[in-house]
């Protein structure tokens, strides 16, 4: 009998494995994968589809943001998208409030205190992966707000949004009266990464807006972007915003080049 190494072919260039989370190199057997890459990819297509799935448990959520002791209040509402299935048919229900989490965040608004708008709200959305909010949204927060610590911005209180998208941060911020509203939400599972977030920045956050107007940093999770850069290159993006009074195309992620994990320099800016 043939052992297995002699009936899986190996990949010439195997070695480029150890630079990717990504599927290449896999070798074949005959025509075929490999049975543990064919087990492996069923496993993680599994956890992809269970990310999609999974309900965010807002309750814990809650009490996690607020052990910061970092925001003043923590609210939870929910989008249009009454329920999961819902949500995952109806996209635009995801983007607005249910009428009955307008009232409340309408009523949040007027029984404040601060004077003037808000500098910045933070909205916390399940979005495609409640799993990645879960697992990042919290030690995110706190690694942002330990950078904005100096400038004495003014925080609205963080809103949890269940079936939410994108654009529900729009609605929220205007509710709020923020000029600006980052939105933490769990980005579309890959076969390798069910955990990834992604950070959504809006100046002048109001219902209608589109995806031109918003900055975008993706893949942030301890295997992707770190909390450490991705909070980097917020707390940048953020204070140019609130200085220029714009973003999305108008505004360029222009950080100098990050030492941090040893990454290398933005190649597209040159140095």
């Amino acid at each position: 009998m043939s052992k297995r190494s002699d009936t899986v072919v190996t990949n010439p260039w195997g070695m480029l494995r150890q630079f990717t989370s990504g599927r290449i190199a896999l070798g074949r057997t005959g025509i075929s994968l490999p049975t543990t890459p064919q087990l492996e990819f069923q496993l993680a297509h599994a956890r992809a589809r269970d990310a999609v799935h999974h309900e965010l448990d807002t309750d814990t959520l809650q009490q996690a943001v607020m052990g910061l002791q970092l925001f003043e209040q923590c609210v939870v509402v929910e989008s249009s998208a009454g329920n999961r299935a819902t949500y995952l048919q109806r996209p635009d229900l995801g983007r607005r409030l249910s009428s009955t989490s307008r009232q409340q965040l309408q009523l949040l608004a007027s029984q404040s205190k601060q004077v003037g708008a808000y500098d910045l709200a933070f909205v916390i959305a399940d979005g495609l992966s409640a799993l990645a909010v879960e697992t990042n949204a919290v030690p995110f927060l706190q690694a942002i707000v330990d950078r904005l610590g100096q400038q004495g911005l003014t925080l609205a209180p963080v809103t949890i949004v269940r079936q939410g998208r994108v654009a529900v941060g729009d609605e929220v911020g205007e509710l709020l009266g923020a000029k600006l509203v980052v939105v933490m939400i769990g980005e579309r599972p890959g076969l390798s990464s069910p955990d990834s977030m992604g950070l959504y920045m809006t100046w002048g956050p109001r219902i209608g807006l589109t995806d031109e107007s918003r900055n975008c940093i993706s893949n942030v999770r301890p295997a992707g972007l770190s909390y450490e850069e991705a909070s980097y290159k917020l707390h940048y993006l953020v204070g140019e915003a609130l200085r220029r009074g714009v973003t999305g195309v108008q505004l360029k992620d222009e950080t100098p080049a990050s030492q941090l994990e040893g990454r290398l320099s933005n190649f597209l800016l040159g140095g």
